[in-house]
This record gives C-alpha cells, sequence and structure tokens, in this order.
C-alpha cells in the first residue's frame, strides 16, 4: 500500500512540474506575435536598478503635416536582447526606422520591461 501512495505522489509531481514548465514557456518564451512597426526611433537606453535592459521608444505616426511633423500618433516600447541590434539602434536615435519585433505573451524582469522584442531594425 505503501509503495502504490508513494507512485501516486511521484507522478502527482511530475505532472505539476511539467505542467508548470508548460505555463512559463507559454507566458514568458512563445512567440504571440511577430511583424513590424515603423516610426521615430525617440529614445533608446541601457537601463535597469538591478538587471540593466536595452529598452527602446518609438512615436508611430498615423497622420502627418505638410512639414513631415507627426500629428496623430502613440508611442510603441520596445526591449532589446541583442547587443549588435543595440548598438544599431543607438546611432539611429532620432531617424526613421523599421523595427522587426516579437511579442511575448508576458515579461520577465531580467528580459525586458516590455512584452515586445526588437530583433531586426533598418533606417527608413
Amino acid at each position: 500500500m505503501k509503495t502504490k501512495i508513494r507512485k501516486f505522489y511521484t507522478w502527482a509531481i511530475i505532472i505539476l512540474l511539467l505542467v508548470f514548465a508548460g505555463f512559463i514557456y507559454g507566458k514568458y518564451y512563445f512567440t504571440y506575435s511577430e511583424g513590424e512597426r515603423t516610426g521615430i526611433l525617440q529614445k533608446f537606453s541601457y537601463r535597469g536598478q538591478i538587471f540593466k535592459t536595452w529598452e527602446g521608444e518609438m512615436i508611430l505616426s498615423s497622420v502627418t503635416s505638410s512639414q513631415n511633423v507627426p500629428l496623430a500618433s502613440e508611442k510603441f516600447f520596445f526591449s532589446v536582447n541583442d547587443k549588435d541590434v543595440a548598438d544599431s539602434l543607438m546611432k539611429l536615435t532620432g531617424n526613421a526606422v523599421t523595427v522587426h519585433y516579437k511579442q511575448k505573451n508576458g515579461k520577465l524582469m531580467w528580459r525586458g520591461d516590455t512584452e515586445y522584442f526588437v530583433d531586426k531594425v533598418t533606417r527608413k
């Protein structure tokens, strides 16, 4: 009888660990969506108190004036994990850029402040 109970608890723990691992993967590592956004790279910095991460901010304009100034706009906040992409973005601050991003279902404090992770950048 003791071995059956021990076997049951062992399998229950294994199943719970697998469910927990699946949840962590789905929440933080599974790519929910990916795409491109074009806008003006307004801010890009390396910041954090304990975990330093590359964080950026773009202005996405839907309507521009005759002087090419964005009138109706929203901000797109993103994180970068790759040092080469971060170096490219640092040089392009203030310019119109197109970024390719992957959106995750959640964020981890040591990976970045947002759910959006940029992995490629091109100057527009």
